[in-house]
């Protein structure tokens, strides 16, 4: 415990009003230890029973009337009050806040070590070893968010350079996508594909991770589906320009060489990840990026999660107990765009389609397999659809179902190539005519003909 910190951040809340207001509300008891504990909590108590600091002489009373202090803890009270409200001379104020906060950071994540140790030992009142990963998660996550919110008169000037400033973005080499997305997929964002099986989930994600290879960009593929080496098989057809089914005639030489060719081209790396089906969960992917980033100085760009349906929820199994799967598939989402926020990249995954949805040439947001929430989470989602006539051109639809960065009604629907032999997608050149499309994105007669039958008592 460092109870020079501890002093500091008790020092500045008794004679540093903006302080106070800024972190109190992101400071626990429990970060103090025995007097300090008190003290804060009689801080507490008198800001909010006044809403203004207190003077020495009003805190010495408020701490005699309220406070849990023994004798011997009441003298060390007294004695060190002079000291606490003895006013710093000027600070910085970043540095001050920086400074508690990582003192908070610290305090979290002892006490959650304190209470999983308590849960390994049987000690616990009420939680299981399930409950550990969620409770050193929160306590990872600890930070302090100043901002109170976006005044419209008085920040007008923000919101013009915000409008006005480059958001960082990553492109595709796909001209439509490109348009839907005003230049690409920002970072802390939820990209979701929409699929039956075998339409192109998994080859569309593999092109898109091998775009953003070539672009130098440090990419992560995390495979619930397939295993590492077959992913990486879709990665060289694509990037080496080679039929997946020739690759095995490939000489090691040739192999080599190409790879090198592609090394020599890029400063970025692709990391591919495998997790048994259904077992891993966004601690499984958080300590996973931890590792790389200790371990191979790895700090990925972009993510993508092949595919979200197979991955498990953190949250859910900590809870135990029966899950209904709109419950479950929705926390995964959660879970996903939470961590895309943490370690501010976009995460690319997919979403299979329901029994109806594989047969549908027109497929909306009714036809997202298990659970509805998803698109609520999602930043951009679309269909990807095929058919015999779509397959016969070298072509795949796909079409918009959700889409924060751009009006969804423009580009509604359109058509890119695609090579399943070397696991490549293409634009193509269409006329304009063939791109508007002015079917609702949620149909509702399909939900209308699903429910004909049904009849309240």
């Amino acid at each position: 415990m460092n109870y020079n910190v501890e002093q500091l951040v008790l020092r500045n809340l008794l004679t540093n009003e903006p302080y106070l207001r800024k972190v109190l509300p992101f400071i626990k008891p429990d970060y103090f230890a025995g007097v300090y504990k008190q003290l804060f909590l009689s801080i507490g108590k008198y800001v909010a029973e006044y809403n203004h600091l207190p003077t020495e002489e009003a805190f010495k009373i408020t701490i005699d009337e309220n406070s849990k202090l023994n004798d011997e803890q009441y003298t060390h009270a007294m004695e060190i009050l002079p000291h606490i409200f003895k006013k710093d001379s000027k600070l910085d104020e970043k540095w001050l806040l920086d400074k508690t906060e990582k003192w908070c950071q610290d305090r979290a994540i002892h006490n959650s070590v304190m209470e999983s140790i308590t849960i390994i030992d049987g000690k616990h009142a009420s939680l299981t070893k399930n409950a550990i990963p969620d409770l050193l998660q929160k306590a990872l996550a600890v930070t302090f968010d100043t901002q109170v919110g976006h005044d419209y008169i008085e920040n007008a000037e923000d919101r013009y350079e915000f409008y006005h400033e480059q958001e960082e973005r990553i492109p595709f080499d796909l001209d439509y996508f490109n348009r839907i997305t005003k230049g690409g997929v920002p970072n802390k964002t939820l990209n979701i594909a929409l699929a039956g099986t075998g339409v192109g989930k998994s080859l569309f994600m593999c092109h898109v991770a091998a775009s953003c290879l070539t672009q130098g960009r440090n990419v992560l593929y995390i495979t619930l589906e397939m295993a590492e080496e077959r992913i990486a098989e879709r990665i060289d057809a694509n990037l080496l320009d080679v039929p997946i089914d020739q690759l095995e005639n490939l000489s090691k030489n040739m192999l080599m060489t190409k790879v090198d060719d592609i090394a020599a081209k890029t400063n970025g790396k692709l990391i591919i990840k495998e997790y048994p089906t259904g077992a891993a969960h966004t601690n499984h992917f958080r300590a996973l990026l931890n590792e790389l980033k200790l371990k191979r100085n790895f700090i990925p760009e972009i993510i993508f999660v092949d595919y979200l349906n197979i991955c498990s929820s953190s949250r859910m199994k900590a809870m135990g107990g029966a899950i209904n799967s709109y419950t479950y598939v929705k926390a995964i989402a959660e879970e996903l765009r939470g961590l895309a926020v943490e370690f501010n990249v976009p995460i690319f995954s997919a979403t299979q389609t329901t029994r109806s949805g594989y047969t549908s040439t027109d497929p909306g947001l009714e036809d997202t397999s298990e659970s509805f929430g998803l698109p609520a989470t999602a930043d951009l989602m679309f269909a990807l659809v095929s058919s015999e006539d779509l397959e016969s051109l070298g072509q795949i639809m796909v079409k918009q179902l959700k889409n924060r960065y751009n009006d969804p009604t423009q580009y509604k629907r359109f058509a890119i190539g695609i090579d399943r032999s070397k696991m490549r997608l293409s634009d193509i050149t269409e006329p304009e005519k063939d791109l508007i499309d002015d079917k609702p994105v949620f149909d509702n007669s399909k939900v209308n003909e699903r429910f004909k039958d049904f009849k309240m008592e």
